[in-house]
């Protein structure tokens, strides 16, 4: 009983909402697919659990099978996720009553070790037919997780697989997937694009060996065009047979039914929510062998038991936030003594601090942080999780690229532009610049003499250096060691993605098409907690600035 596609129902874009109706006697033998993706924590955002809880509830009076899914990036996102290490949002997921799960690339940002301790609390069944351990370790993965589940409703017998994105590796933190500096886990990427279609498809036959009467792809590959081939869903249904349906995470599109034809031109419908709850995806399976998929973006109606909890967690997190998490002799700050701002203009202890957070957690040879982005001191006495996350209070993640010594240079040009011999005049702050980096690896003069000749477009973008330069005597960390910058060297650069990916502070044409390391990994205010956590709380080394930006006058 393969599926048999209308193209009524192909396109339906269910976006309607049903209410409880007709006694439990009278429940409908359809199977009804409940599934989220890339919810990122956003358990009270839009819907949100409690009304994806109400709504799941109100179909179960009027469906026998009701199942619930969810396709990834569900532990990271906001405060509620990195304060419990995602252990919070599990707990949700597990009142409002999932069955599959499946690892987004920011299921891995809290480690292995948390990676592990999420799947054991959690009550869903995790799938994974891609990812293999290859260390010499506990290989916890492969006896946790399934690569597919064959269950049976009634007369309909579903097959789920799961299947994660290769490029985990680089958007979330590295170093989570190795040993003694070699990669552990594999992605059935390393062998190519060939490799990876070959393993999804031994699965899918397996499920349709298996008498399913439906497949469906519970995928963490995007559908995006931004997001980068060979290994997105697009592709893996180009190059695979026997899929009928893919329920898809990872970039973040809100796609009610895409129509795709498989190798061997077969119709396959493609799904995707969006992001934060801002739908509930709906799959319809039927024992004639027809689907339908689509989305509800309008649901109001609450579960108050949810809502309850999420106000318990909220208390909680209240005093999670308060929790101690490091000490410091000294004050971190923004200002001086008298009050001035200087994070926008001259080198400050706490954006040290930022930028080697950037640098050391990601490995990069340069850190780099603007000073508009530093938005709040490190006071003398115990620091907690709150003030680390208000230093840095935006959702942009860490990326590290590639840049070769010239475009540094050029760089440091404009970020540079507006400094002057004074950075106060008449008890205000002055040369002020939202662009203006905090740097960890670098070491450079500043001339205020020279007069900036940074060519600039319209939006203030950068473009060039057309006359004499102010920034001199570059030198770059290296083996412990400063030396002269090579020009035509490339290094790895770390940042957020508002600079290095959205051309915030100045960069919107400078680092187009540059190579991505690391694509978004951590949360910023996750990479300081972390860079504090591996200083053991200690912040001692930064009771003064390093001397790496020297303002000549």
């Amino acid at each position: 009983m393969k599926l048999r596609l209308s193209a009524l129902l192909l396109c339906l874009a269910m976006l309607f909402c049903m209410t409880a109706c007709g006694a439990q006697d009278n429940r409908s033998n359809d199977v009804v697919v409940l599934f989220t993706n890339d919810v990122h924590c956003g358990i009270d955002t839009n819907i949100g659990y409690a009304g994806l809880s109400a709504y799941k509830k109100s179909l179960s009076e009027k469906y026998r099978y009701v199942v619930l899914a969810d396709c990834g990036d569900f532990v990271q996102g906001s405060y509620e996720g990195v304060v419990s290490k995602g252990e919070y949002i599990v707990e949700l997921k597990n009142a409002v009553g999932y069955d599959f799960s499946i690892f987004g690339n920011h299921e891995f940002d809290f480690g292995m070790d948390q990676l592990k301790r999420i799947v054991e609390l959690s009550d869903s069944h995790f799938l994974n037919c891609n990812i293999s351990y290859t260390g010499s370790g506990e290989d916890w993965m492969s006896e946790a997780t399934k690569p597919y589940e064959i269950v049976t409703y009634g007369d309909i017998k579903v097959a789920f697989i799961g299947i994660s994105t290769p490029w985990s590796i680089s958007s979330s933190t590295p170093k989570h997937f190795m040993e003694n500096g070699e990669l552990v886990y594999d992605f059935c990427e390393k062998d190519g694009a060939r490799h990876f279609y070959d393993n999804a498809q031994k699965y899918i036959d397996e499920c349709n060996e298996k008498g399913a009467d439906f497949v469906v792809v519970l995928s963490h590959l995007g559908i995006d065009v931004d997001i980068e081939g060979p290994f997105t869903s697009i592709d893996l249904v180009a190059n695979t047979t026997g899929i009928d349906v893919v329920l898809d995470a990872h970039s973040h599109v809100k796609a009610p039914c895409w129509i795709m034809q498989n190798k061997d031109g077969e119709d396959v419908m493609i799904s995707s929510t969006g992001t934060e709850l801002s739908a509930i995806g709906q799959l319809i399976l039927t024992d004639d062998g027809t689907a339908s998929v689509g989305y509800i973006d309008r649901y109001t109606v609450k579960d108050d038991a949810i809502t309850a909890q999420i106000a318990d967690i909220r208390k909680q997190l209240d005093n999670q936030m308060k929790a101690v998490i490091g000490h410091i002799d000294t004050d971190l700050s923004c200002y001086d003594s008298d009050g001035i701002r200087m994070v926008r203009s001259r080198e400050v202890a706490i954006g040290d601090f930022v930028a080697d957070a950037y640098r050391i957690l990601t490995g990069a040879d340069i850190g780099m942080c603007n000073g508009g982005g530093i938005r709040a001191d490190l006071n003398v006495g115990d620091v907690t999780y709150g003030d680390v996350i208000s230093v840095y209070p935006y959702d942009n993640t860490i990326c590290v690229v590639e840049v070769t010594g010239a475009e540094i240079v050029d760089m440091m040009e404009y970020f540079y532009r507006n400094v002057q011999a004074e950075y106060s005049r008449d008890g205000v702050a002055f040369g002020e610049d939202g662009s203006f980096q905090q740097v960890s690896g670098l070491k450079f003069t500043v001339d205020t003499s020279v007069d900036s000749s940074v060519q600039v477009n319209e939006t203030d973008a950068f473009i060039g250096v057309g006359g004499a330069r102010r920034i001199s005597d570059v030198m770059v960390l290296k083996d412990g060691a400063y030396t002269p910058i090579d020009l035509d060297a490339t290094y790895t650069l770390a940042s957020h993605d508002y600079m290095i990916k959205n051309g915030g502070s100045g960069m919107l044409y400078f680092l187009a098409d540059h190579k991505l390391v690391i694509d978004e990994a951590l949360p910023i205010y996750q990479v300081l907690i972390d860079y504090l956590s591996q200083l053991d709380g200690d912040l001692s080394q930064y009771k003064t600035v390093d001397n790496r930006i020297t303002i000549k006058q």
